[in-house]
């Protein structure tokens, strides 16, 4: 089963890093877990503010403060949602920033080694992370973490990798 039809097309922000003779086989962005912590600090922040302000008189600062883990936490959400894991024909790439664009990628001929670990959080919340290993020096995509469907992404990796060289199935 393939996680992006033929037809589908990628997002715009991903879509002007693509060659013009690769075709897109899987396009996910990453699982929403990657902003758990982000989501703790938040209301972490809110409830110490709330007991600070009730406990103190003048407590303005705390509430800026807050403020500001708000907006940080804004600003993770807006990354969050333009960062994109990519798989064509031909590579990986992983998209991130929202306002300095970084583009890592791995052409799929150089991976030699591919493997993804699940955490107990992980299987819980079904995400897992992808290592990546190239017979090549240091790589610049050589971990891609909170992927959503592990098991499937690495199949569908692993069958564009080594695919069946059978002649009897054509």
């Amino acid at each position: 089963m393939r996680l992006v039809t033929p037809g589908d097309s990628a997002p715009a922000s991903v879509n002007k890093y693509l060659l013009p003779h690769e075709t897109q086989v899987i396009t996910v962005r990453r699982h929403p877990a990657v902003l758990m912590m982000p989501v703790g600090l938040v209301l972490a922040g809110l409830i110490v503010a709330g007991v600070v302000s009730n406990t103190v008189t003048s407590v303005t600062w705390i509430w800026w403060g807050w403020l500001i883990l708000l907006a940080w936490f804004v600003w993770r959400v807006a990354e969050w949602s333009v960062d994109y894991f990519v798989i064509t024909n031909q590579r990986m790439l992983l998209t991130t920033g929202l306002i300095t664009r970084k583009v890592a990628m791995m052409p799929l001929a150089k991976v030699t080694d591919m493997s993804f670990r699940r955490t107990i959080a992980g299987r819980m919340l079904g995400y897992g992370d992808f290592v990546l290993e190239s017979a090549g020096q240091d790589q610049a995509l050589d971990t891609v973490d909170f992927l959503p469907y592990p098991e499937q992404l690495y199949l569908e990796v692993c069958e564009m990798i080594f695919p069946n060289k059978n002649p009897s199935d054509d």
